[in-house]
């Protein structure tokens, strides 16, 4: 029986392109894979956490690693005119897709357009011209996107995502299981072919007390 894979992400974050750079691997091993689109800021918000770009040496370290990575992967990098920027729109363009081979499609046209271009897909007119690039009616694309029921149609999703535990882009949702970061291809694999951990051990090590808590 053909295994779903789900995808939560945000074209905001880089990782999220690398993520969809390294997706063939898991269709090849047989998975359907479902784009998930959340609003990366919402998730932050919802578990108290500050994004890496608004920490200055997780920024510094997070443009240097992706460069580093892309180089690695042969993958040409621009990065956005700015960053943070704001993906709504974006994000909204992609949940208005219902379909999975056409929002995984849209989805990946319009990060690979941001982070390999360098294009501002915070601007309303590039989005609709890499809709019609990618197949779409841009200018309907977006006006779908901001009506009232996709705008709710994304929040209730990325308030699904915080109910599962989600607390960053990308994640994996297998077999119930979460799997976070762009890096998790093979584990996802090893999962895939029967890999697992011992949960009562985990449970047990969740179960314990903190020894030490840090001042906020």
């Amino acid at each position: 029986m053909e295994r779903r894979l789900d995808v939560y992400f945000d074209p905001v974050s880089p990782y999220a392109w690398l993520a969809m750079r390294s997706l063939e691997r898991l269709e090849l091993a047989g998975l359907r894979i479902r784009f998930v689109p959340v609003l990366f800021a919402g998730l932050l918000k919802a578990h108290g956490n500050l994004g890496p770009a608004e920490v200055p040496a997780k920024r510094t370290y997070l443009f240097r690693d992706v460069m580093r990575e892309a180089a690695r992967r042969g993958l040409p990098v621009a990065g956005p005119p700015g960053h943070p920027f704001n993906p709504l729109a974006a994000l909204r363009m992609c949940t208005a897709l219902d379909d999975d081979e056409q929002r995984g499609r849209l989805a990946l046209a319009l990060i690979a357009a941001c982070w390999e271009r360098g294009e501002d897909i915070s601007d309303a007119a590039v989005l609709r011209r890499l809709a019609d690039g990618a197949g779409f009616d841009g200018t309907a694309l977006l006006a779908l996107a901001a009506t009232p029921e996709v705008k709710q149609t994304l929040a209730a999703a990325t308030d699904e995502a915080i109910a599962l535990g989600i607390f960053g882009v990308p994640t994996y949702r297998l077999d119930g299981e979460l799997f976070w970061g762009g890096d998790r291809v093979e584990t996802l694999l090893w999962h895939l072919d029967g890999g697992a951990i011992d949960e009562e051990k985990l449970a047990a090590f969740l179960a314990r007390p903190p020894l030490a808590q840090r001042g906020r």
